[in-house]
């Protein structure tokens, strides 16, 4: 069963829109796009 008291200490508020796109576009992570053009690198170079 759901403790309410327990999730609502956890509870923690979303970030506003100007504070996500920031923490979005600030993370430098790997995406299918970056593997498939090191893959085509890769085998353009051999």
């Amino acid at each position: 069963m759901i403790n309410f008291d327990e999730e609502i200490e956890k509870f923690q508020p979303s970030l506003e829109i100007e504070q996500a796109e920031d923490v979005i576009n600030n993370n430098d992570l790997t995406d299918i796009t970056d593997i498939l053009k090191d893959l085509l690198k890769e085998k353009i170079d051999k």
